[in-house]
């Protein structure tokens, strides 16, 4: 079956280009980009044809960030419906992260989620497997045979590894084997009973703030590791004014550090907690409005290389008491959307769709994120202008918990496709 695109423009996420650009896909992949394509159609056999005019046509979207809750927590979220929320979203690959039951700390837990992903997954998932076991920051994993059966990087991501020496040792490990690790900075004691971000809202409300703090001694900690040991480090989910500074330090003084945010922590801050209660909880906390302008500058300076989603879903029982609330928002289906409607007229969109394909794929040294003759098929079709209202009743994922209920965003997914195959059409 041959596939071809016309009319659309496509997005070099490498040259950061816009251009006219027909595409045939035949066997899955990019066989030729000019303008006349649609011609071929007349030829005919077997070939079907999608008039992308008026669209955009990406890199199938990298979500290196996310939690799929399979298994141990599926009433929360099951590879299939986080995959098909992630493929409504235009994600085409999607990293998950460990913190499942059990946790993915060894060879029989990470074969059996790369199975189910096989057997479920409407989109392409890449294993994230534990530093620790049981991501009890204590005995590291075997990161060698994890690592050989396809682990692209390790994290105890939502449990911070809290001794340095532990960590020193995982990223030696980790240098070995050729994958970054991915810190989850976050000190415990600092951020003690915390639920929300420290400052004059969680004042005027009464409960206990996690202060900025939390987050950016460990983001030094992890520096500075980064530069003794020479390892590639990715500091996740930055939301912090300090955390970019230190970040930025990090990457002036040569070493191997690269960092991630999350659409919410550029589009909101802590003063929705008082409009909207434990379904504006998440971790790290949404911040205050010059954080979210330093996590901005960032992204447009380089500091920031890759957005993520951190799609973190959980039943609407759990989102309900501030104090007692599970930390975490579904992040596939509106991603892309908070991106183009927050960003987009401060970065050209080159450059926002660049940190959701390209640079997370090189993070993990994954050959994605790019559009070129001969490479697989994965695309995501969207209309920049399109309009949608974000109704959580329309999600496909099982998770419901969205801080963007009833706000309008621009940029609809149209097509998304992998392989040459469309798996969403919206």
């Amino acid at each position: 079956m041959k596939l071809i695109i016309y009319g659309g423009k496509v997005i070099d996420s490498v040259e950061h280009t816009v251009s006219r650009r027909d595409i045939a896909i035949e066997n899955g992949v990019i066989a030729s980009m000019e303008n006349g394509l649609s011609e071929l159609a007349a030829d005919g056999d077997e070939v079907r044809v999608i008039d992308a005019t008026g669209l955009l046509i990406a890199p199938g979207l990298f979500d290196m960030h996310c939690h799929l809750r399979e298994p141990g927590f599926e009433y929360k979220e099951d590879i299939e419906s986080g995959t098909r929320a992630a493929a409504k979203g235009g994600f085409t690959s999607v990293a998950c992260m460990p913190n499942l039951r059990p946790v993915t700390d060894g060879e029989d837990a990470l074969l059996y989620l790369k199975k189910r992903a096989e057997e479920k997954g409407a989109v392409r998932v890449f294993p994230i497997a534990a530093i620790t076991k049981s991501s009890a920051g204590a005995e590291l994993t075997d990161i060698r045979r994890l690592a050989e059966c396809g682990a692209v990087a390790v994290s105890d991501d939502g449990r911070p590894v809290m001794d340095a020496s532990v960590m020193k040792r995982a990223m030696l490990l980790a240098k070995e084997c050729g994958i970054p690790v991915i810190s989850h900075c976050e000190d415990m004691p600092l951020t003690g009973r915390g639920v929300m971000n420290e400052g004059e809202v969680s004042r005027r409300l009464g409960v206990p703030g996690i202060p900025g703090s939390s987050e950016e001694v460990m983001v030094a900690r992890e520096i500075v590791l980064a530069l003794e040991t020479g390892t590639a480090v990715h500091i996740a989910h930055v939301s912090t004014k300090t955390s970019v500074a230190l970040v930025r330090f990090a990457k002036a003084a040569g070493a191997r550090v690269t960092c991630e945010t999350c659409p919410h922590y550029f589009s909101l801050t802590d003063g929705l907690v008082e409009e909207i209660g434990a379904l504006a909880k998440v971790n790290p906390p949404l911040r205050t409005a010059q954080d979210a302008e330093a996590v901005i500058e960032g992204l447009l300076d380089g500091t920031i290389d890759a957005i993520a989603t951190d799609h973190a879903p959980h039943a609407m029982d759990e989102k309900k008491d501030l104090l007692s609330a599970s930390s975490g928002f579904s992040g596939f289906e509106t991603a892309l959307s908070a991106a183009v409607t927050y960003l987009g007229d401060k970065m050209e969109l080159c450059r926002i769709i660049e940190k959701m394909t390209v640079n997370p794929a090189r993070i993990l040294n994954i050959d994605k994120g790019e559009i070129r003759e001969g490479k697989t098929a994965d695309l995501t079709i969207f209309d920049p202008d399109g309009e949608w209202t974000v109704r959580r009743s329309e999600f496909l994922s099982k998770g419901k918990n969205t801080p963007y209920e009833g706000r309008t965003l621009k940029g609809l997914v149209r097509y998304t496709i992998i392989a040459g195959k469309v798996v969403y059409k919206g």
